[in-house]
């Protein structure tokens, strides 16, 4: 772990939140004027964004694959006092306000925001501009990601950080995250980042694909397809981009799951989908995703991104982007169904020596006719491309499918938010 890591961290630890309130003061802190006083320090707040983004059980990263897995039948609970895991594994009236998997998310996503805003404010002031857009791009990919986990786990999410703030609807949530990653990418292409602040940021996430990968995600779940395609054609799909671990900060999922057989395990070869949309026992994602043990129960175990302590996390599939443009031009005013096809059959026929993850079915290419088949099978593609990575949820509700596939529609807001903000919306029924 370098000199930066161990900074962020120790900055992290003093100004963790002490309160339900989003305005994320410490009396015992440094205060905000002490913590920017040098762009190392502002670097090193940065930094931490990544560490409190994917670092430990309490991480978005691992709570949003939880979450989502859960409801979404990709995981089977494993030990039924795990009491938050045992509501989401029920669903329905089962998952309430106390949930501390869904307080996670909501807690983690609006300390990055705050202090993604305030990196922002501090770097706006530099006057080494290729520095500042380092910061800029860097923090604002947490940002866009702690939107879009807000607005796909709750019906309305916080306009803002502070107390008492207002709300507004997920759709324009995602639009946030847009505009939040239009300003990152213009920062980034007016002044590319220089060496100096390159190297005291994590490694492991190209900055530019990354923009652009999640700009390509937020715009299509918002519904702008002609902006989610641009932003796609934009992604350099030979690069990765990738959480990274080591042994003393693991990969969270592993070190929670995989590692203790006592949390969740993957459901089955299945991948949680229904008969009709299940895989094809060819397709090479399932070894991928889907580990076998014949001597001690469950059979099917956690495998892919979540293998061992070191195991990278993309940030973005390339399968995805390819998804992404499926569904834009399966979607678009006047669907352009032939490059809808061709895009989705970049993913069915990819081989895994051909994907920079080593994600690929292999399987011969599929021909469906009408829009309404075509969006079928993009759903059912996106479902095992991307199995287990938070974004199923999404993909159910765009796609329609039945409420009985789900445990939960939408997840009500945690106590510490209602106790806390008299704005807090009413909790969805289901």
């Amino acid at each position: 772990m370098n000199h930066t890591i161990k900074l962020a961290a120790a900055l992290f630890l003093l100004t963790a939140v002490t309160s339900c309130k989003k305005d994320f003061t410490n009396p015992n802190a440094p205060t905000e004027t002490e913590t920017f006083a040098s762009e190392r320090a502002a670097t090193a707040v940065a930094a931490g964004l990544q560490r409190v983004y994917t670092a430990g059980a309490a991480s978005s990263l691992y709570a949003l694959v939880n979450a989502n897995g859960f409801v979404t039948n990709e995981l089977i609970l494993r030990n039924a006092g795990n009491i938050p895991e045992l509501q989401l594994s029920t669903g329905g009236s089962a998952v309430d306000a106390t949930n501390t998997v869904l307080a996670n998310i909501w807690t983690r996503s609006n300390k990055i925001i705050y202090d993604a805003d305030n990196v922002i404010r501090f770097a706006n002031t530099l006057g080494d501009k290729n520095y500042s857009s380092g910061l800029i791009s860097f923090v604002s990919i947490f940002k866009a990601l702690s939107l879009g986990n807000m607005a796909m786990m709750w019906e309305r999410i916080p306009d803002t950080t502070g107390s008492n703030v207002t709300f507004i609807s997920r759709q324009d949530g995602f639009r946030k995250a847009v505009t939040v990653l239009n300003i990152a990418i213009a920062a980034y292409n007016a002044n590319p980042p220089n060496s100096l602040v390159l190297s005291r940021l994590p490694a492991g996430i190209n900055i530019p694909n990354t923009l652009q990968a999640l700009k390509a995600r937020y715009a299509l779940f918002a519904g702008d397809y002609a902006t989610a395609l641009a932003a796609a054609n934009a992604v350099d799909l030979t690069v990765r981009s990738a959480f990274n671990f080591d042994a003393l900060v693991q990969n969270p999922v592993f070190e929670s799951a995989t590692s203790t057989n006592n949390v969740f395990q993957p459901v089955d070869s299945t991948l949680g989908l229904p008969p009709s949309l299940a895989p094809n026992l060819a397709d090479k994602r399932i070894p991928f995703y889907i580990g076998i043990n014949t001597s001690i129960a469950p059979r099917y175990r956690i495998n892919g991104f979540y293998a061992s302590g070191t195991t990278s996390v993309p940030v973005y599939l390339p399968g995805e982007i390819m998804l992404i443009k499926a569904e834009a031009y399966a979607r678009q005013a006047t669907p352009d169904l032939v490059n809808a096809v061709i895009e989705l059959n970049k993913v069915v026929t990819k081989q895994p020596a051909n994907d920079v993850w080593g994600v690929g079915a292999g399987l011969p290419p599929v021909a469906p006719v009408t829009q309404a088949d075509v969006l079928t099978e993009i759903y059912r593609q996106r479902s095992i491309e991307l199995f287990m990575s938070g974004l199923k949820l999404e993909d159910m509700r765009r796609f329609n499918r039945p409420t009985t596939e789900r445990r939960r529609n939408f997840f009500p807001y945690p106590f510490q938010e209602r106790d806390n903000n008299t704005n807090t919306p009413p909790d969805p029924a289901f």
